[in-house]
């Protein structure tokens, strides 16, 4: 069986596109009919998440810590214990392509982290969307951990000792645990998963952080962001 997680804050405006997309990518024929289990984690959701992912069949677990690692552990040790084999996480606010877990569990590796794309820029400014393009390194060997574009086994996950209790950087110190683990992580230009350039974060040093960060560095406002989106050594991390 393999699982596809996706933790979500009140994302009513978001998630129906979402778990369309992970539908059709679990229904892509090279699973050879394998069973793909959607797995969404409410945490702390007072708005219409819970309807919408009744309306699509997808499992739901609640969460009340208001934090994305717990969020993503509390999925992920659902999805274990139903017997997953492999695991992809994705985000509330972004759309996966249709071969995104065949590419993830064909990767050869114990681990998967690939990039994003944004298609809808709203009001920011062709400079931002360049700038956010060049560093994004969208290429094989790319160093980025995106919590809305990756995966790993499950033999992996236990052996890192899974997703840590974070406000933010969780995927990043998955990823750094599975690594010192001896496990390789396959970081890959393809399968792309298209995100959203919202400002509205619903994670403190997130990806919509990162764009305004960017934004404000470009008008002479602040330094710039790290060259690399989520590098281990600079990403801010903290506990729930």
């Amino acid at each position: 069986m393999i699982a596809a997680i996706v933790p979500a804050h009140n994302e009513e405006r978001l998630i129906g596109p979402c778990l369309q997309a992970l539908q059709a990518a679990a229904q892509h024929r090279a699973l050879a009919g394998e069973d793909v289990r959607i797995i969404v984690a409410l945490d702390r959701c007072s708005d219409a998440t819970a309807a919408i992912c009744r309306r699509f069949g997808v499992q739901v677990v609640r969460v009340e810590a208001g934090c994305v690692g717990v969020a993503r552990a509390v999925a992920s040790d659902h999805a274990l214990a139903q017997g997953a084999r492999w695991i992809g996480c994705t985000d509330a606010d972004s759309r996966v392509p249709a071969d995104w877990l065949v590419k993830q569990v064909q990767c050869g590796a114990g681990a998967f982290c690939g990039v994003v794309t944004v298609d809808d820029w709203q009001d920011y400014a062709p400079t931002v969307q360049r700038a956010f393009g060049a560093a994004e390194q969208a290429r094989d060997g790319h160093l980025h951990v995106h919590g809305a574009n990756m995966g790993f086994s499950a033999r992996a996950y236990r052996d890192s000792g899974g997703f840590l209790p974070l406000m933010t950087g969780e995927d990043v110190a998955l990823i750094a645990a599975i690594q010192a683990s001896g496990t390789h992580v396959a970081r890959l230009a393809t399968p792309q998963v298209v995100t959203s350039a919202r400002r509205h974060a619903r994670a403190v040093h997130g990806f919509s952080d990162f764009l305004r960060r960017l934004e404000a560095q470009l008008r002479g406002n602040v330094d710039p962001p790290d060259a690399v989106l989520d590098d281990p050594a600079t990403k801010p991390a903290g506990a729930c």
